[in-house]
């Protein structure tokens, strides 16, 4: 399913978050949104997920407006996995996978439904905790059943807004490979904002870099994820190196700033110490 944004405008209150920002998810494509705190990530998710409407411009799947789907008939087509997707509703993991199936169900559950809410539960490694209570597992945990809740939709578009949080290192490269095999059937296709670069590098086909509200660059890893692009964009000096399994981005300082140039070896101290003149701070 082809999903574009185009020229989107958003802002809360007098506070514009995104400015004529336009993206475009073609079927069968994993993408990820990257960029700074505050530059847009998950406001941009949002109003792909017809959880924002943007003040301007439009959503729209296979050519048609957010806005002419109807509730149920979106909730077919579309999972999404906001950062914080917790309650203290004392629902067991069970239960809240199957609440993903609430756009197909019309009198009751089917056996259908429970078939493909217990081969989920076993795809994202949660079935051995079904009967315990969502409120008592770990963050990480809670992670994992709300993307199987997502999944049990069978959406044509997965929406995840930093689908790592909470997760240690194996369970990111679990999830995020279960993300691409998602995309990888029928034409699928899945957006994640992220944080983590080199997790975005390998696993998505295109990335989208925003900067400040706008869409700085997008495409390829290897052709958006340069040294200078983060350099500009997150202001930091990083080195990039090709790996057998893909770009490898190494930060290694903050982006020295004309302040910094113009120091002295010693700059440092000597800066300290006169910010701290007369403060009664020693150093």
């Amino acid at each position: 399913m082809n999903v574009v944004g185009q020229d989107m405008y958003f802002a809360y209150g007098g506070r514009e978050v995104l400015r004529g920002v336009t993206v475009q998810i073609e079927p069968g494509q994993v993408a990820s949104i990257v960029g700074p705190n505050g530059s847009g990530k998950t406001t941009l998710l949002r109003c792909l997920a017809r959880v924002l409407v943007p003040q301007s411009g439009a959503v729209t799947l296979d050519g048609r407006e957010l806005g002419r789907f109807g509730s149920r008939e979106l909730g077919r087509l579309l999972g999404y996995v906001p950062q914080d997707g917790g309650w203290s509703l004392p629902f067991t993991v069970l239960e809240t996978v199957l609440m993903g199936r609430k756009p197909h169900i019309t009198w009751g559950v089917s056996r259908y439904d429970l078939g493909v809410v217990a081969e989920v539960l076993q795809f994202m490694g949660v079935a051995g905790m079904a009967e315990r209570s969502v409120g008592e597992l770990s963050g990480g945990q809670r992670q994992l059943v709300f993307i199987a809740r997502a999944l049990a939709q069978e959406p044509q578009v997965l929406l995840l807004d930093e689908p790592t949080n909470n997760l240690d290192i194996q369970h990111q490269l679990r999830v995020l490979g279960m993300v691409r095999e998602f995309a990888g059937h029928s034409g699928r296709s899945a957006v994640m904002a992220m944080h983590d670069l080199n997790l975005a590098a390998r696993f998505s086909d295109e990335i989208i870099v925003l900067q400040e509200g706008r869409v700085f660059a997008a495409g390829a890893p290897s052709s958006v994820l340069t040294a200078e692009n983060i350099g500009i964009v997150y202001g930091i000096d990083a080195s990039v190196i090709e790996t057998p399994h893909g770009h490898y981005i190494v930060p290694i300082r903050p982006a020295a700033t004309e302040t910094d140039r113009g120091r002295p070896e010693n700059g440092r101290m000597d800066a300290q110490e006169s910010a701290c003149a007369g403060s009664g701070l020693k150093l």
